[in-house]
């Protein structure tokens, strides 16, 4: 294969990984879900700015492990401009995905599609349209809150990545990797909280910054977690490219991304 049919063949499969992996984290991420239920243990209830809270988490940041690993390969590769490119795509893409639920919803449903889901698994009266619109539909501050949130986490993770790569070099990818979403994934947290739920008036403040510390111990667990996955996935892409073209690739992300520091 041509050197660049595999620099294109590899941007379109790393994208398409991202694009999809976003897309569904945004969608779902209207259900909130309890970690310690879905282990089998009990709540934990622990004490945080004087309420008690359990470890409760949105749905989408079972898919955001992925993203992570992605943005990182994406930005070894492809440099800073590579991640921008991919994230404003996204974030079109997003708003075009809730841009059409939201017509969809306003369809008026066939009687007979009423009349065929009209009760639950317990045999309790179910309006299924209802169902189907409060499940895909969010308020307007969470989809804002959750685009602004998006965009700034990978714009600073890539930002920071290629900070730490000019101090590292081509060595110590766990550290830019892992570096880079620690601190996006911090600001992610609270950005998204804090228009979703503070501005809008649905939460206080105190709450936003708890639940939003949860969220973050989560996101800190996940990303040093997912560690030994980077280098898997390091590996795998640089026996695809071959040593030499992978290096050329890292060499010139580094050298352009210098320019945006």
């Amino acid at each position: 294969m041509k050197t660049l049919d595999k620099k294109t063949s590899l941007f379109f499969i790393l994208s398409g990984i991202f694009i999809t992996n976003a897309i569904v984290a945004e969608i779902v991420g209207g259900k909130i879900f309890s970690l310690e239920g879905t282990l089998g243990i009990s709540p934990m209830q622990f004490s945080l700015m004087g309420e008690f809270w359990d470890f409760n988490l949105t749905a989408g940041v079972i898919l955001w492990p992925v993203v992570f690993i992605t943005t990182d390969i994406i930005n070894e590769y492809f440099g800073k401009e590579g991640v921008r490119k991919i994230s404003y795509f996204t974030v079109i893409l997003i708003l075009y995905v809730f841009l059409m639920i939201f017509l969809i919803t306003k369809l008026t449903p066939a009687s007979f599609w009423l009349d065929a889901n009209n009760t639950d698994s317990e045999g309790n009266f179910l309006n299924i349209h209802d169902a189907f619109n409060k499940i895909f539909l969010q308020g307007l501050w969470i989809i804002a809150g959750s685009v602004v949130a998006f965009i700034l986490g990978q714009l600073l993770d890539a930002y920071i990545f290629h900070k730490l790569r000019a101090i590292t070099g081509s060595k110590r990818l766990w550290l830019r990797a892992t570096g880079s979403t620690l601190v996006s994934q911090f600001i992610d947290s609270f950005v998204v909280l804090i228009i979703a739920f503070y501005i809008s008036g649905k939460l206080s403040l105190g709450a936003v910054i708890s639940i939003g510390i949860v969220n973050y111990l989560y996101k800190f667990v996940i990303a040093m977690a997912i560690t030994p996955f980077l280098y898997v996935a390091h590996n795998v892409i640089d026996r695809y490219l071959g040593k030499t073209l992978a290096h050329e690739m890292m060499d010139t992300a580094a050298a352009e991304s210098k320019t945006f520091l």
